[in-house]
C-alpha cells in the first residue's frame, strides 16, 4: 500500500464529529472518552486522508466495547502490530502499557482508525501530547510535515513508512516532552466523574 499525503482540510473535524458519533452510538456506555488525534486533528498539518480516533476505555480487552462495535459494523483490524502502539526506545516500563486494540468504520464509509487504549496508559498521553504539541508550535508542525513529505518519497509503502516514521516520531515527542514541561501542559483527567 502506498503512501499518499494531502495537505490539511478542515472537513477533518466534521468526519472525526461524524465518525465520534457512530463509535459512541455503538458502544457509549463502555467509553471514557473520544479524541481526534494523530495528524489530521492538528490544523495544518499534510496527513493521510484517513481519520485517527483514540477511544478511552477502563480496561483492555473489554468485550462488550468490541460487541457494540462490531455489531454496528465495524471491523476489527489484523495483525500483531495493531495490539501494541509502538514503545519508545525511552520507556522502561511494562511494555504492555502501550496495549491497544484498533478497529477500523464500517465498508462504504469514512476511513479512519479507531485506538483503542487504557485511561491513563502512556500511548493514551502520547497520543495527546502529539496534537497538542504540534498545534502550539507551528515551526515544529511545518518541519514535521517536511519530514514525512520527504519520507513517503523516499519510503512510498506502508510498512517501510511506519518503520522509519516511529523512531522518528520519539525524537520530535522529545521536544514535545520539553514543551509540556515548559508550558505544564497535561492530558485530561484520565477517568472524568
Amino acid at each position: 500500500m502506498d503512501v499518499a499525503l494531502t495537505e490539511w482540510q478542515p472537513h477533518w473535524a466534521t468526519d472525526f464529529a461524524a465518525l465520534a458519533e457512530r463509535i459512541t452510538n455503538a458502544a457509549g456506555a463502555r467509553i471514557v472518552r473520544v479524541d481526534h488525534i494523530g495528524s489530521t486533528s492538528v490544523p495544518g498539518m499534510a496527513a493521510k486522508d484517513v481519520i485517527d480516533v483514540q477511544v478511552i476505555v477502563r480496561n483492555l480487552p473489554d468485550p462488550e466495547l468490541a460487541d457494540g462495535l462490531l455489531a454496528a459494523g465495524f471491523t476489527r483490524s489484523p495483525g500483531a502490530h495493531e495490539l501494541r502502539d509502538h514503545v519508545p526506545e525511552s520507556w522502561r516500563g511494562d511494555p504492555g502499557a502501550w496495549d491497544k486494540a484498533v478497529f477500523r468504520p464500517p465498508a462504504g464509509t469514512r476511513p479512519g482508525n479507531v485506538h483503542v487504549r487504557v485511561a491513563g496508559r502512556p500511548n493514551e498521553r502520547y497520543a495527546l501530547l502529539f496534537r497538542d504539541f504540534l498545534t502550539d508550535d507551528r515551526g515544529a508542525c511545518a518541519s514535521w510535515a517536511l519530514f514525512k513529505r520527504r519520507l513517503a518519497l523516499a519510503a512510498p509503502d506502508l510498512p517501510t513508512y511506519g518503520q522509519i516514521k516511529d523512531p522518528a516520531s520519539d525524537i520530535l515527542m522529545a521536544a514535545a516532552e520539553r514543551w509540556a514541561t515548559a508550558t505544564g501542559w497535561q492530558p485530561p483527567d484520565p477517568l472524568p466523574a
